[in-house]
């Protein structure tokens, strides 16, 4: 006899062998798994006895079939459409991207995020990539992503690298500003369900810049990008992944805004960068190896 339970596991399979990775659940299915969670740590009953129709049996112990309301229906995980090769340049995919990411469903029905959406900027064929975690106040008014005083300190940064921002792309985990009650200029970290429900666009854009190297700007990012609850003192430093792209996570340029440790938190961003420079081939000088040193 087929449970519910095994729909439901063929079902993520299936999805899994899609390669979706983020399946979007209502709080009906939420409740239920969380329910069948306690029922797997409770200690199993020696003979259970059978359950009357009605009300649902009294007890610490009771099986899938005893749940008086029959299981939500899995929702398929919503699927970016298709954007291949064929279909343009670096640029033109990314702007058919822009537009399914406007109206994106998964993010839009949370009804967490504001309206206004802000994408990406810079060169579609970069070599470096640059993730953070949400647009803010000053992205989400002029419509691109660090442009604000941390993006003012990202752009010094790329300069003292030898680069101009046209020359990277630059994007977030998050499309749309996370909301808060009374929001003026005030910002807040996307929560785990707002990265999940973008995710799928990083992952597509990484497929169409094919840069050589991301680097992940603060633990928001880092967490969305890889999966992780390291912070990221612990996860600077070396290299990481992303489905073969080397990843380096550094602090964001807003935490060298706010840190009080003068020149030392700044070159460790710095030697972060350095180890980018020198993945990519890019020319060291002396002058750059000893920036932000006593």
């Amino acid at each position: 006899m087929s449970r519910p339970v095994d729909a439901l596991i063929e079902f993520l399979r299936a999805e899994e062998a899609r390669g979706v990775t983020h399946v979007h659940l209502d709080e009906g299915a939420r409740q239920v798994l969380r329910e069948l969670n306690a029922r797997s740590k409770r200690p199993a009953a020696a003979a259970p006895t059978p359950p009357p129709s009605r009300p649902a049996p009294q007890g610490p112990a009771f099986s899938l079939f005893d749940h008086p309301d029959p299981l939500p229906t899995p929702r398929p995980a919503p699927v970016l459409a298709e954007v291949r090769a064929s279909d343009g340049s670096a640029a033109e995919q990314i702007a058919a991207l822009k537009a399914q990411a406007r109206n994106w469903s998964p993010a839009r029905s949370l009804g967490t995020l504001r309206d206004t959406m802000v994408f990406s900027v810079g060169n579609p064929e970069a070599d470096l990539m640059l993730v953070g975690e949400a647009p803010g106040y000053q992205e989400e008014r002029q419509g691109e992503p660090f442009v604000g005083p941390a993006g003012q300190k990202l752009t010094d940064i790329l300069r003292a690298m030898g680069l101009g921002r046209e020359a990277v792309y630059i994007s977030n985990i998050v499309k749309f500003r996370p909301a808060i009650a009374g929001q003026t200029t005030n910002n807040r970290p996307p929560t785990d369900e707002e990265m999940a429900s973008c995710l799928p666009f990083i992952r597509r854009e990484i497929g169409i810049v094919r840069p050589k190297c991301i680097v992940a700007l603060g633990g928001t990012a880092s967490k969305g990008l890889l999966g992780t609850e390291e912070g990221v003192a612990r996860m600077r430093g070396r290299w990481h992944e992303f489905e073969g792209v080397p990843v380096r996570v550094t602090y964001h340029p807003s935490y060298l805004l706010r840190t009080t440790s003068g020149n030392l938190d700044k070159r460790k961003v710095w030697e972060d960068m350095l180890e980018v420079m020198e993945l990519l081939g890019m020319p060291v000088s002396e002058k750059q190896r000893g920036f932000f040193l006593k």
